[in-house]
């Protein structure tokens, strides 16, 4: 269990996270989210203990951070954005020496973490020498050596390659069956993909703290329809006006405005509400109006669109929009 209660950290005048609060059980996978500079890596460091809270306290299982920093530390794995290694080792040779330093036993230990996070193919390897993903997989192998209770992983997947990431995010879903992780990340379907709950941050501030399928419910609309079609955003407007279900239509910005003969190309996003179908009505609306339509698509919304909502907007505005 991580309890943070009422966390704030300054940086000189610069209040870089102010008055924090949350508590995340033990074997839940949380996606920590925010725009760059929101205070996400602030607020990790001082749960792993490398930085001290200005104000608040932050406990794992019942114990302060500060007032046992040993004994906490003991129970979290850290894997921070650019892992430093040493690149001069080679990574078998780099994983007994961290083994060693954890008190564990190496023969045991590191044969153990080279099959859980697929190290096999590098283990003989100058850690200079291998890819990112490799490299983001030895970071990963250190931050498991003492057997952590919680897992807290910054960017794990930043620079990595398609395939490298499905890789790495099979791991992260394994190690989440028994662990207690929290990723921050600014992929924002990695987070829908791996985690069952979001925590966002923006200016310093938390702005929502929810199950991911309830903050899709509450913020924007669930279900909207995007157009393109042959027209101008008014004729549009007044031709799908009788339409029941609409809740709000807007233009939106396509690539390309204009069709292959001169013809004037229009995108349109309407919110639809509740879970209204609209799309047959839109079809005869258009056609009784001599609208061309080029493309229908139907969008539930996202946790890209829930982000935009809560961090667009000022941070305390969030926050009431979030009670």
């Amino acid at each position: 269990m991580i309890e943070v209660s009422h966390v704030s950290r300054n940086f000189g005048d610069f209040r870089a996270v102010n008055d924090v609060s949350f508590s995340i059980p033990t074997g839940q996978i949380v996606g920590l989210l925010g725009p760059n500079g929101a205070g996400k890596t602030t607020t990790m460091r001082m749960i792993t203990g490398f930085l001290s809270p200005s104000d608040g306290h932050i406990l794992i299982d019942g114990t302060d951070v500060l007032e046992n920093p040993v004994e906490t530390k003991k129970k979290i794995g850290y894997m921070p954005e650019s892992a430093p290694l040493y690149g001069e080792m080679i990574v078998e040779d780099y994983l007994k020496y961290i083994a060693e330093m954890h008190g564990k036993d190496p023969e045991q230990k590191v044969p153990q973490l080279c099959k859980e996070c697929g190290l096999k193919e590098v283990m003989s390897k100058n850690i200079s020498e291998l890819s990112r993903g490799n490299r983001q997989r030895v970071s990963l192998a250190h931050a498991l050596m003492n057997d952590p209770e919680i897992l807290i992983l910054d960017e794990p997947t930043s620079g990595l390659d398609p395939n490298q990431v499905e890789d790495v995010r099979a791991i992260i879903r394994e190690i989440g069956k028994t662990r207690t992780v929290i990723v921050s990340t600014h992929i924002l379907s990695e987070v829908e993909t791996l985690c069952s709950r979001a925590i966002i941050i923006s200016g310093g501030k938390l702005v929502a703290d929810s199950p991911i399928e309830e903050l899709k419910d509450r913020f924007g609309h669930e279900i909207s329809v995007k157009l393109t079609v042959g027209s101008n955003f008014e004729a549009v407007k007044q031709a799908l006006s009788s339409v029941d279900g609409i809740d709000v239509i807007k233009e939106v910005s396509l690539e390309n405005q204009n069709g292959n003969n001169g013809v004037q190309i229009t995108g349109i996003l309407i919110s639809v509400k509740g879970n209204a179908e609209i799309r047959p009505e839109i079809c005869k609306k258009l056609t009784q109006n001599s609208i061309d339509l080029y493309e229908m698509t139907l969008q539930r919304n996202s946790l890209e669109d829930v982000f935009h909502a809560l961090t667009a907007a000022p941070a305390q505005n969030a926050k009431e929009a979030a009670k």
